[in-house]
């Protein structure tokens, strides 16, 4: 072989080494095709939803400031499963572009067979880490999601990380061998953890795991996603400690730890150095759920040092000497919650009560459970309701008044009778962050630089956890706000917060696309 044959055999290793890394990425105008394709991720196949064919989706990326155009194209054919869809972009506030939240039954109507919806909106003060996912039923428990970050040019922690990149993104997940819609009533017990869609379940077969490659002498930002439908994820990498950078989208003054919570819904930035021999280390991720364990490869990825060898790790978890700790994280940017610094003290203060109604098969907020209604709430809205007792469902919509601090106080009920059982808890607010004025596992009350987020785990009864929040109703629309284990949700447990309703119909009225209305006369 001569030096120029080599020289060019090398170079074209080199494109394909780098096609192969890049070719899951997508822009913020893209158009994404969901359909159904057999894969087996832990080694078990099975029929899924999937966007673009893979697992998880393509990682989209964007940098703070752009436009979004991401045409949703609807291609699904297995009717074993929902045949219609939607796509919900998490932690995006949607400003002047609810109906573009992808909520099917809220901002929307579904997605038809064969039909496409074009989302258009702007990412104008936002950046970090976000994914996206189905908003239909359970749907994304049949794999549709996918991880979206926003990268920001100015980012002030900069100067804390040398790479980050679509490399650098870790996306947890449970694995169901069954179909979602066969498993609307409990136990949700999930098969598998996958990291990066990877993994392996008991009694099954080696399968191959994720790896995450390191260089020696690097600081890596690692972009860790809790895409799961139920359980929560201790994230942990043997050898290595973690500084926790950001939440929700939102960067934090840094936070040692050597074990991460990672709920359902949830994302964290964290600096890993790969300071340790090169060599192969286990990341590890242990669910909330019993009888869990590593062994065999189980509920773990790879993390790999150059020059390692191409072998499963032998190193051994801990010891654990920083624990993670919620009330630890406070906003870089102007932290603070806002109203007046008391309990009970905002311009609205509601107070949520969790239960479950075993006979009914749901969960309820407040007496009632959220129930898909015949038209999406948007729709209801610009339709002329401007009232919850004029809007579906009944008992679920809560009015905002417009630039208003609201408080919202959710105390965990798993220990009383007919209490809502299953959690902890994760919720979620969309078109919002608010601050976590009291954290899970925290009795005091946090008015100076609590803890800014958009999903919140509820914690448990057992610690007398009263998780309590503060936000200003400066984002008028309807707004989702549910429990993030989707079985939870299918299962009733939501409530829409409608905020500013005449200001809504206004701004949405002027800005609704044709097609949007379309939708809806295609059910």
């Amino acid at each position: 072989m001569t030096m120029s044959t080599f020289a060019h055999l090398i170079l074209a290793l080199f494109f394909i080494h780098v096609a192969s890394a890049t070719k899951n990425v997508l822009g913020s105008m893209s158009k994404l095709e969901v359909a159904n394709k057999i894969i087996s991720p832990d080694g078990y196949a099975r029929s899924t939803v999937l966007v673009g064919g893979t697992f998880p989706g393509p990682l989209i990326r964007a940098q703070k400031g752009d436009e979004f155009r991401i045409d949703v194209i609807n291609q699904l054919s297995d009717t074993l499963m929902n045949t219609t869809t939607s796509i919900h972009w998490h932690g995006i506030f949607q400003h002047r572009s609810n109906w573009a939240d992808g909520v099917a039954f809220v901002t929307q109507c579904p997605i038809p067979l064969n039909g496409s919806f074009l989302h258009r909106f702007t990412v104008p003060d936002q950046a970090g880490t976000f994914w996206y996912h189905s908003h239909l039923s359970a749907q994304y428990c049949d794999g549709l999601r996918g991880p979206l970050v926003i990268y920001d040019p100015e980012d002030p922690l900069a100067h804390m990380y040398d790479v980050d990149d679509e490399s650098t993104v870790i996306m947890l997940s449970d694995w169901y061998h069954k179909l979602s819609p066969q498993m609307y009533n409990p136990p949700f017990t999930p098969d598998s953890t996958l990291i990066n869609g990877l993994g392996r379940y008991a009694g099954g077969p080696k399968s191959p795991l994720a790896i995450v490659n390191v260089e020696e002498g690097k600081r890596y930002r690692f972009r860790i996603i809790g895409a799961s439908c139920d359980p929560w994820f201790n994230f942990t990498i043997d050898g290595h400690k973690m500084t926790i950078i950001e939440a929700d989208g939102i960067e934090v003054e840094p936070v040692d730890v050597d074990s991460l919570a990672v709920f359902a819904g949830q994302r964290y930035s964290v600096v890993v150095s790969a300071d340790q021999p090169v060599g192969n280390y286990w990341i590890r991720a242990l669910s909330n759920f019993p009888n869990q364990t590593f062994d065999g490869g189980l509920s773990s990825a790879i993390l790999r040092y150059d020059g390692a060898s191409l072998e499963d790790p032998a190193t051994e978890p801990g010891p654990y000497v920083l624990p993670f700790d919620e009330a630890a994280l406070h906003p870089l940017i102007d932290p603070g919650a806002p109203g007046i610094p008391e309990v009970g003290k905002a311009d609205v203060n509601i107070n949520l009560k969790l239960a479950i109604d075993a006979a009914a098969g749901h969960y309820t907020i407040n007496n009632a459970a959220f129930v898909d209604p015949p038209l999406a709430i948007l729709l209801q809205i610009l339709s002329g309701a401007r009232h919850p007792s004029q809007l579906l469902p009944q008992g679920s919509i809560y009015e905002l008044p417009y630039n208003k601090t609201i408080e919202v106080s959710i105390p965990a009920t798993d220990l009383t009778p007919g209490g809502a059982v299953g959690g902890p808890h994760s919720l979620h607010l969309h078109g919002h962050v608010f601050d976590v004025i009291r954290v899970s596992g925290n009795k005091s009350y946090n008015f100076v630089n609590p803890v800014r987020r958009d999903t919140v785990t509820l914690g448990t009864q057992a610690n007398a956890d009263n998780v309590t929040l503060r936000f200003v109703t400066n984002n008028p629309g309807p707004w989702f706000f549910h429990c993030h284990i989707n079985w939870h949700l299918h299962d009733g447990f939501a409530i829409v917060m409608a905020e500013a309703l005449s200001a809504a119909a206004t701004q949405e009225s002027q800005v609704v696309p044709e097609y949007w209305w379309k939708l809806c006369s295609a059910e």
